[in-house]
């Protein structure tokens, strides 16, 4: 299959150009010869020069991943960054790109993602975020407590961390936004949730959730974004055939 209609399929699916003027990322084929022919894809999170050279390592021809190279300033190739690009070039691996689109697909997203893997039910998109809703809530099929939230999703855990137990026990209702918004847990309280699962964690959102109300899982910004990325390639897998493979770069973050 050649690179350019893959991309451009790829492009409709995520409804990619709905979010042009409310995303800085460069959603889309970042890198790469429209008229190679693609065979394996490799997917990861982050555009990063380890990922890059496994991608390579592993022969594939497109790298997927959530966050990419360019967040809408001019970047000189030099440096890291001439590195990065370098490598994807002698590897022949294409990369494209997937940000807010990717949070927020109501499918393979990965806020819908978890809200799947969780059972959630009468869910509804939430989180305004540069004039989209990219996140999810929804309702338990059975109230859970925190630690039960976060086995059921099956993410890997450690220090870093955090649940800010400011609400119930079981938690009946719960938000969604992956990555770096833990500020959206106003919109969470707002709403009256029991729980809210994000990412990365903020000091100043501490208090509010205690006084509020409301628990706050902090998942980690790496865990709670593999799922979308992970639905994509099963997409790509079983509806184009072409090999894939996942790379797990973790950052504990």
């Amino acid at each position: 299959m050649k690179l350019g209609k893959l991309a451009k399929e790829l492009e409709i699916l995520l409804n990619i150009e709905d979010f042009r003027e409310n995303d800085v990322s460069l959603n889309g084929l970042q890198v790469g010869d429209t008229e190679a022919e693609v065979k394996k894809v490799a997917f990861a999170v982050d555009a990063c020069l380890e990922s890059f050279e496994e991608a390579a390592r592993l022969k594939a021809d497109l790298l997927f991943v959530h966050h990419g190279l360019f967040w809408g300033s001019p970047l000189a190739v030099t440096g890291s960054h001439y590195r990065r690009i370098k490598t994807l070039l002698d590897g022949g691996v294409g990369l494209f790109a997937c940000h807010l689109p990717l949070d927020a697909h109501p499918l393979l997203g990965n806020n819908a993602q978890m809200a799947l893997k969780l059972g959630l039910e009468h869910t509804e998109a939430f989180a305004q975020y540069h004039g989209k809703k990219i996140g999810w809530a929804g309702t338990l099929r059975e109230a859970l407590t925190c630690e039960q939230i976060i086995e059921k999703l099956g993410i890997r855990t450690d220090a870093h961390n955090v649940i800010i137990r400011g609400g119930k026990e079981k938690n009946s209702s719960v938000g969604i936004v992956s990555g770096g918004a833990a500020l959206d847990v106003d919109q969470a309280m707002d709403l009256g949730l029991d729980a809210y699962i994000t990412g990365e964690n903020s000091h100043q959102t501490y208090h509010p959730c205690m006084e509020r109300g409301i628990n706050m899982l902090c998942l980690g910004h790496y865990e709670t974004e593999t799922f979308g990325v992970k639905a994509v390639m099963r997409y790509v897998s079983e509806h184009y055939g072409l090999e894939t493979c996942f790379i797990d770069i973790p950052t504990t973050l």
